[in-house]
């Protein structure tokens, strides 16, 4: 299972870029189609989201699914080694 830092760096990115337009989390439900609640679970880094609605995401945000998962803008000194699975020892 994916440890809780990469749900964590999404939900930043999220908020980040939330906070950048100043919508509200009630805003931001309206464009994406996606209950309130759901985004501050998101945010805090308590929901593993599918593709799909990190499609719908990109989308509200205008912008490739690339950039939105593109998580340096917030921790430059991120990388792939931080990600850690349950198949790492």
């Amino acid at each position: 299972m994916v440890n809780k830092f990469l749900q964590k760096e999404f939900g930043a990115r999220i908020r980040y870029l939330r906070t950048q337009e100043k919508l509200s989390q009630e805003q931001l439900s309206f464009k994406t189609g996606f209950h309130r609640t759901y985004i501050g679970m998101i945010e805090r880094g308590e929901r593993n989201i599918s593709l799909t609605n990190i499609a719908v995401f990109s989308k509200a945000f205008k912008m490739d699914i690339s950039d939105l998962l593109d998580f340096k803008n917030q921790n430059p000194k991120l990388s792939y080694q931080d990600y850690k699975f349950k198949t790492d020892s």
